[in-house]
């Protein structure tokens, strides 16, 4: 986890308490949760389209009849 120990994330941690106070907190941590979720939705949307092309020629069109 991006080479974070125990140590490092309690003091990261107590700094974040400390800049945005502790009734923030619980507000920061939802708004964090909806972003997650919102990312997640529309990276699954987009899977499909990410899929490689298709390889087949395109089909071509018949002609129309006369008058």
């Amino acid at each position: 986890m991006l080479g974070l120990g125990p140590t490092e994330l309690i003091i990261v941690l107590v700094l974040v308490v400390i800049i945005f106070g502790a009734g923030k907190l619980p507000d920061i941590g939802s708004a964090l949760g909806r972003s997650i979720r919102e990312f997640r939705s529309t990276m699954r949307e987009e899977e499909p389209d990410q899929a490689a092309p298709e390889l087949e020629s395109p089909k071509p069109q018949e002609p129309k009849p006369g008058p």
